[in-house]
C-alpha cells in the first residue's frame, strides 16, 4: 500500500481539532479528530461520563500545544504535553484529554505508513482477541429482572456466540439478602454456561472490605472470571486486603491515571486483573506501558472499554501487542448501531472472538455527520452507585 503524501513543505503538520458529541443509550460520547494539511486524519475518543464539556475543554486548551507540529513521534508528543506543558497533570479531565489525541496520532501514523495500527505497534501476537459482553442485563428492565429471565438471556448470548459476560450486582438493603439474591442468579447463569462460559461480576465499589470477603466466598462455588471493584479504587491497601483473602480474583484499574497510580496498585497486590482504560489512562502510548508493567508482577489485563467505536479500537490495537492480555470489555448491545456509523468497517464478535482490522490506521471510519443527526448530545449525568 503506498504512502500518503505529506503537505506542500514535505512535513505533515497538524492544523487544528474537531470535536464531536454524540448521546448514545445511557451515556455521552465524544471524539476528537486531529487534521492536518496532507489530508490525514487522525481519530481519537475522549469520552467522560458525565463530563464531557470539562473534557472539552481540556482538548481545546491542549490544542495549542499540537498545532503547526508535525503529528509524527506519539512518544515524544506524550512526554512533552504530560511533563512540560504543565506541573498539575494526571486526573481524569487532563488525562482523558491526552490519552484521546494520543490515539488520533497513533492513527495518522499508521495511516501515513498505510499499515494497520497492531503492525505499526510490532504486532499481533494474535489477530483475534477474545472480547466479554459488558453490561450484559442491561436489556433486562429492573421490574422483570428474576432468575427466568437471565436464564432466557443467558441462553439467547450463548446462541450469538459470546463465551464471557459481565453484569452489574444488584443491590438490597441487608447483606445477607443481596448476597442470597446475587448467588441464586449466578447459579442460574452458571447453569446455562456450565463449563464453557464466563461470567464477571462488577461490583461498583459497593462493599466494604469484610463485606466484600464474605461474599466472594459465597459464591465462589460458581467460579466467576472475576470480580470488579468490590471496594473504593482509590484504596490499593483494601484492595490488597480483600484480594488476599478472597478465592475470586479481583479485578480493578478503569478509574486509574498513568503507570503510577498501577504500580501502587501492583506492589499493594490490590488485583490479579488490571482494566486501565485506553481513554483515561493516557492512550495508546501509555496503555502498552501499563500491560507491560502488570506483566513483572505476574498480572493479567482485561482492559476498561464500554464507550465509543474509536476507543474500542484504540484499545483493540494497543493490546494485540499485549501478552499478558486476558480478554477485552465489549459493549455488544452497540454493535449494529456502531456497524451502521463506522459503514461496516466496525468489526463485531464472532464466536466470542473480535478479529484485528486490517484497513490502515485504527481501521474504521465514521461518519460524524450522520451520528450527530441521529444521536444528538443530551448532556447526560450520571449517578455513581459507590456506597460503604
Amino acid at each position: 500500500m503506498p504512502l500518503l503524501a505529506a503537505g506542500p513543505s514535505g512535513n505533515v503538520k497538524i492544523t487544528g481539532f474537531g470535536i464531536h458529541k454524540v448521546s448514545v443509550r445511557w451515556r455521552d460520547l465524544m471524539f476528537v479528530e486531529v487534521y492536518t494539511d496532507a489530508g490525514i486524519t487522525g481519530l481519537g475518543e475522549a469520552t467522560l461520563e458525565s463530563r464531557t464539556d470539562i473534557a472539552e475543554a481540556v482538548l481545546r486548551w491542549l490544542e495549542p500545544e499540537y498545532v503547526g507540529r508535525d503529528p509524527s513521534g506519539p512518544e515524544e508528543h506524550w512526554n512533552r504535553v504530560y511533563y512540560v506543558a504543565t506541573r498539575w497533570r494526571n486526573g481524569p479531565a487532563l488525562m482523558t484529554g491526552l490519552s484521546a489525541i494520543d490515539q488520533a496520532l497513533w492513527d495518522i501514523e499508521a495511516k501515513r505508513l498505510g499499515v494497520p495500527l497492531h503492525r505499526l505497534l510490532g504486532g499481533p501476537i494474535r489477530k483475534e482477541q477474545r472480547v466479554y459482553f459488558t453490561h450484559w442485563d442491561a436489556s433486562i428492565p429492573k421490574e422483570k429482572r428474576d432468575v427466568a429471565a437471565l436464564t432466557d438471556l443467558a441462553a439467547k448470548t450463548r446462541e450469538q456466540g459470546w463465551t464471557a459476560v459481565k453484569y452489574t450486582l444488584p443491590q438490597g438493603d441487608f447483606e445477607l439478602e443481596r448476597i442470597a439474591k446475587n448467588v441464586a442468579e449466578l447459579a442460574a447463569i452458571r447453569g446455562v454456561f456450565g463449563n464453557r462460559g464466563d461470567i464477571a461480576l462488577e461490583c461498583a465499589e459497593t462493599f466494604s472490605v469484610r463485606s466484600a470477603v464474605q461474599f466472594a466466598n459465597a459464591i465462589a462455588p460458581y467460579h466467576p472470571l472475576f470480580l470488579e471493584e468490590p471496594v473504593l479504587r482509590e484504596s490499593p491497601a483494601g484492595l490488597g486486603e480483600v484480594a488476599a483473602k478472597s478465592p475470586v480474583p479481583i479485578a480493578t484499574g478503569e478509574g486509574l491515571f498513568s503507570r503510577y497510580e498501577f504500580k501502587s496498585l501492583l506492589d499493594a497486590k490490590g488485583a490479579a486483573i488490571i482494566q486501565p482504560d485506553v481513554m483515561h489512562a493516557g492512550g495508546i502510548t501509555e496503555l502498552r506501558k501499563i500491560a507491560n508493567l502488570a506483566e513483572a508482577y505476574g498480572v493479567e489485563v482485561a482492559p476498561h472499554q464500554c464507550s465509543g467505536p474509536v476507543a474500542h479500537m484504540a484499545s483493540l490495537a494497543a493490546m494485540s501487542v499485549c501478552r499478558n492480555c486476558l480478554i477485552h470489555e465489549w459493549e455488544g448491545a452497540d454493535d449494529e448501531l456502531f456497524r451502521e456509523m463506522t459503514e461496516g468497517t466496525y468489526p463485531t464478535q464472532k464466536d466470542g472472538l473480535v478479529r484485528l482490522p486490517e484497513a490502515p490506521g485504527i481501521g474504521i471510519r465514521v461518519n460524524f455527520g450522520e451520528f450527530k443527526k441521529k444521536f444528538p448530545y443530551r448532556g447526560v449525568r450520571g449517578r455513581a452507585q459507590v456506597r460503604m
